[in-house]
């Protein structure tokens, strides 16, 4: 527990008030010997000076601020730490059909979105982190448990991109963010883009580097654009194969030619990209043991709850005081 204002706890003993004054009228009698006990009477007084014991008490705790502090808590479940690693460049804003959304269309990044939102809201116990990339890389929301953060974050990939797509930046990006997270559990990167980029000698060397270093599972979830090469097709013979002609396909074979867990999708539509999501989630089902961080919890506002319901009974019982004539003599009762 901890008070904002540990001062007021000063006031305390006033709670004890109830049980040496009334909370009732008092009534002259000449005697009681003639009247039997009453057990009901008995406990409705009891009950009156308890409530007024919890109204005070309620509001000095109230007036104290009472909380209780951040903490943490281990967890345990089966999934994987993952950042998600967005493409914002300026195609993923046009449909699979490759023309900017209109009627019930939606682009790229907007199926991704809506997709990957329910994939983190259904996978109880995964971290995760995001980061985007165009023409540089985007540090969004570091791995986290917290989803709430998370969706918001996703919310925000279908904003207007810019045209180039740096992608082995993003994948920077995204593995020092791994790198950064010290939890115990599988670790994965899903790269969702469509693909069209062109990787450097020096920064494809680095990132082997890096991915030597510390092993990810990687994931590329290929947004396809109706008419698009496909990254698994061979080139016609006499057709030029390289990076800047066939990008696509330059880029799946350097993920495997990274030497790490590695599995590439196609994907056409957003029921593709609803499927390869799934097949993801199947493969990314570990032990995981993480720590989640509690945010301090206000309990102020429930001490004045307390305190207006014990209030209430309190006006109650002396609304429902009632005096009784009898013989020319008022008594109260």
């Amino acid at each position: 527990m901890i008070f904002t204002n540990p001062i007021a706890l000063l006031l305390l003993p006033l709670a004890l008030l109830p049980l040496v004054l009334g909370t009732q009228r008092q009534e002259a009698y000449p005697s009681l010997a003639g009247f039997e006990p009453d057990g009901l009477s008995l406990a409705l007084a009891w009950a009156l000076r308890l409530a007024g014991m919890a109204a005070i008490l309620g509001l000095i705790l109230g007036i104290a601020g009472i909380g209780v502090r951040e903490r943490s808590v281990e967890r345990f479940g089966q999934g994987a730490h993952i950042v998600l690693l967005i493409d914002r460049s300026a195609s993923m804003n046009d449909t699979f059909a490759g023309r900017q959304p209109s009627g019930e269309e939606e682009s790229k990044s907007s199926a991704a979105k809506r997709l990957i939102k329910d994939f983190i809201v259904e996978r109880e116990h995964d971290r995760f982190g995001v980061a985007a990339f165009s023409t540089a890389p985007m540090h969004v929301v570091p791995i986290t448990d917290h989803k709430d953060i998370v969706l918001e974050a996703i919310d925000a990939i279908d904003r207007p991109g810019l045209a180039f797509t740096d992608v082995g930046r993003g994948l920077g990006m995204g593995l020092s963010m791994i790198q950064e997270d010290v939890l115990q559990g599988s670790r994965a990167i899903i790269l969702v883009s469509d693909g069209v980029a062109v990787i450097g000698r020096r920064v494809q060397e680095a990132l082997r580097a890096e991915f030597a270093r510390r092993p990810v599972n990687l994931y590329f979830l290929y947004l396809r654009t109706e008419g698009a090469n496909s990254m698994f097709a061979e080139p016609p013979p006499g057709t030029e194969d390289t990076p800047q002609a066939l990008p696509e396909r330059h880029l799946n074979k350097f993920f495997q030619s990274l030497r790490i867990p590695y599995r590439a999708y196609e994907a056409e539509s957003a029921e593709a990209i609803k499927g390869a999501i799934a097949d993801i989630g199947k493969l990314e089902q570990t032990p995981l043991v993480y720590t989640e961080r509690i945010p301090q919890y206000d309990l102020s506002r429930w001490a004045y709850a307390v305190a207006a319901l014990a209030l209430g009974l309190l006006l109650a019982g002396k609304l429902c005081e009632r005096t009784i004539k009898r013989a020319g003599v008022m008594h109260a009762a």
